[in-house]
């Protein structure tokens, strides 16, 4: 619904033009469309058909084409975008998908541990060695760090 006009020179679009759809039509519709086609038989009636259903004539012959081709049911809509896959494809997406999550995470990471390896240098701190340090030590030096943040 448009907003009404604040200004009494301002164009506002008419409410049944706000917004176009595009059209749809169901298989006995189109069946309906083809067969009356098939009936006209003097110059200019199928143009009038066009006109009179707005349609254009690719649509009256891409429907012959589907409804010759499979029928009734080739003219029902058909479903877009990719079709189904099976189990094993839809796990190796989402493994693709956790893979390439955790990628991210280890390269954050990675520039997380080398920042802080370069603000060691920077300020002249040893780093504790992984090796050396016993899992007590890790956790009181980030009890520390905690409590300094804080």
């Amino acid at each position: 619904m448009p907003k009404p006009a604040k200004d009494p020179t301002e164009v506002v679009a008419a409410p049944q033009n706000d917004r176009r759809q595009r059209r749809k039509f169901s298989a006995e519709e189109k069946l309906r469309i083809l067969g009356e086609a098939d009936r006209c038989t003097t110059r200019g009636e199928i143009g009038e058909l066009l006109r009179r259903e707005g349609i254009y004539s690719s649509h009256l012959s891409s429907w012959r084409s589907q409804r010759d081709r499979l029928g009734l049911p080739g003219l029902a809509g058909q479903r877009r975008g990719p079709k189904p896959k099976d189990k094993k494809d839809k796990l190796i997406e989402e493994l693709q998908r956790e893979k390439a999550k955790l990628e991210k995470n280890l390269r954050i990471a990675n520039g997380l541990i080398d920042l802080q390896r370069k603000a060691h240098e920077i300020l002249g701190i040893a780093l504790p060695r992984v090796e050396d340090a016993t899992e007590d030590d890790l956790s009181s030096s980030s009890d520390s760090a905690t409590r300094r943040s804080r």
